[in-house]
């Protein structure tokens, strides 16, 4: 069949699906079905515009019946006003938070923290102000629930911060912590089970933008054309010792990704080695299989991670539901993609918020291509290698030379749903998509509309989605774009 006529035939039989997802969405409603609609919020917006109004908007406007409410992060991109030189939303307070801080929103319970090193980690934003205590019992009384939304973001000036920092491949502190690392597991443990036993909390959602040592070596993200490939991580005594316990040799990794840093320097340099990128990597591959047992080893640190989380919150309240936030990657990159097995992840999970962001998506996946054609694919042009992506990622979006300016479309939002919905199969795992609502792009990037939200928010609803989650943060969405989204709740029949 022409590839013309393949295309259209996807399509079509995409929008039958839809339609009959539709009717199935519709006839669920009828029957009494309640979708979860999520908000992903921060303390600054209650602080701003007032507990209550900020709860008649969410509720008004979009239908949203969960808060996922920043309680824990150093960053920005869940916490704190609009990012400086984007423009501010059409609610809130019209500055600038230019001193921005970050920590623990709630109060710190000094008893759960006996097992760690941080224990200073209260944020000094709002000064006494525990945004649990505020905005619990106001949800509460309107049937909201309020789930805990924490990120895996840090300051490097936290008190004790260097005993639980990665070490880079050349032996320096990194920003980021250590899996492995016995104080940052005792700080998130005791973390979520402060959260779990001091409120009447429902639910706990941590985050975790990273990804090993592979893939942030080859720059395989979106932004990855700024990694330095010899700031990989880690590289501790902790990661030695239990690559110890493996039988992983950790002289012989650390050569492997000193040859890798080399490859990577000389391809941004535009030095291509005699056979090739993609040659050339799998000889290093082949040479140093540490390569992927370091990136194995990295990942199963995470997972270990996500599975002490569940069990502490788990043994403080049954009935408490965990999950964690997919980064976007998982659009992107097919090595991260392999690396999220939904089915091993079910056994940690009672829902995935799958990171599934339609209009920075095509700006994201656009840098991701850049990155990555000046390391593992530098061989392949630019087009090409987009249309390798979006088949073996199994979604089709508009050519590289657009992407960045129109985003992506509603179809892939549908197409991701499905699939997540399928790794999950056989499982009590709620798949939740997190939908892209005013996420910031480059001036000359593509922006949300009422019309692109919309339809991004219907297609994972018809797609199947129990609910889906609103995203990044309340403070940085245009109120026409949130009831966009509520108009297709309505239409559906959640509302």
């Amino acid at each position: 069949m022409p590839e013309i006529d393949r295309r259209d035939f996807l399509k079509t039989a995409a929008g039958s699906a839809a339609l009959a997802a539709s009717a199935a969405g519709k006839a669920g409603a009828q029957a009494g079905d309640r979708k979860m609609i999520g908000m992903q919020v921060g303390a600054v917006s209650f602080v701003d515009e007032g507990t209550e109004k900020v709860l008649d908007v969410l509720q008004q406007r979009a239908y949203v019946n969960t808060l996922f409410l920043a309680v824990f992060t150093y960053g920005r991109g869940i916490a704190g006003r609009q990012v400086p030189g984007q423009p501010l939303p059409d609610h809130g307070k019209q500055e600038y938070d230019l001193n921005f801080h970050g920590g623990n929103y709630a109060t710190v319970h000094p008893q759960f923290y006996r097992n760690t090193v941080l224990k200073d980690t209260r944020a000094p934003d709002h000064g006494n102000l525990d945004i649990l205590e505020t905005v619990l019992p106001a949800a509460r009384k309107r049937g909201m629930k309020t789930i805990c939304w924490l990120e895996d973001v840090w300051r490097p000036d936290i008190p004790n911060i260097a005993k639980v920092q990665e070490k880079d491949l050349h032996g320096r502190n990194a920003h980021t912590l250590c899996f492995h690392n016995p104080d940052h597991r005792g700080f998130l443990t005791g973390l979520v089970e402060d959260y779990t036993r001091s409120y009447e909390i429902d639910g706990i959602m941590w985050g975790s933008e990273r990804q090993g040592a592979l893939s942030n070596a080859l720059g395989a993200s979106h932004g990855g054309g700024h990694s330095e490939p010899g700031r990989v991580t880690c590289f501790c005594q902790f990661c030695e010792a239990k690559a110890k316990e493996r039988g992983i040799s950790f002289t012989r990794a650390k050569q492997g990704y000193e040859e890798l840093e080399k490859f990577v320097r000389a391809g941004r340099g535009g030095k291509r080695p005699v056979d090739g990128y993609y040659v050339e990597v799998w000889r290093l591959m082949l040479r140093y299989p540490e390569l992927l047992a370091w990136e194995q080893l990295w990942h199963d640190g995470l997972r270990e991670t996500y599975s002490a989380i569940y069990q502490t919150v788990k043994s403080a309240k049954a009935d408490v539901p965990v999950g964690w936030h997919i980064w976007h990657n998982n659009s992107f990159n097919p090595i991260y993609r392999a690396e999220q097995d939904l089915q091993e992840l079910s056994k940690y999970s009672d829902f995935l918020k799958m990171v599934i962001y339609h209009n920075c998506g095509g700006e994201r996946m656009a840098s991701y291509i850049d990155s990555v054609t000046q390391t593992l694919y530098g061989d392949v042009p630019k087009q090409e290698l987009l249309d390798f992506h979006y088949r073996v990622l199994d979604f089709r979006e508009r050519g590289y030379e657009q992407i960045p300016f129109t985003g992506w479309s509603a179809d892939y939002v549908f197409r991701e749903t499905k699939r997540a919905l399928a790794g999950a199969a056989g499982t009590r795992t709620l798949i939740w998509p997190g939908i892209d609502i005013d996420i910031p792009t480059a001036d000359t990037s593509s922006k949300s509309t009422p019309q692109g939200t919309k339809a991004a928010v219907a297609a994972a609803l018809k797609a199947g989605a129990p609910g889906v989650l609103l995203s990044r943060k309340y403070s940085e969405m245009k109120l026409a774009n949130l009831s966009g989204a509520g108009e297709a709740i309505k239409e559906l029949g959640y509302a």
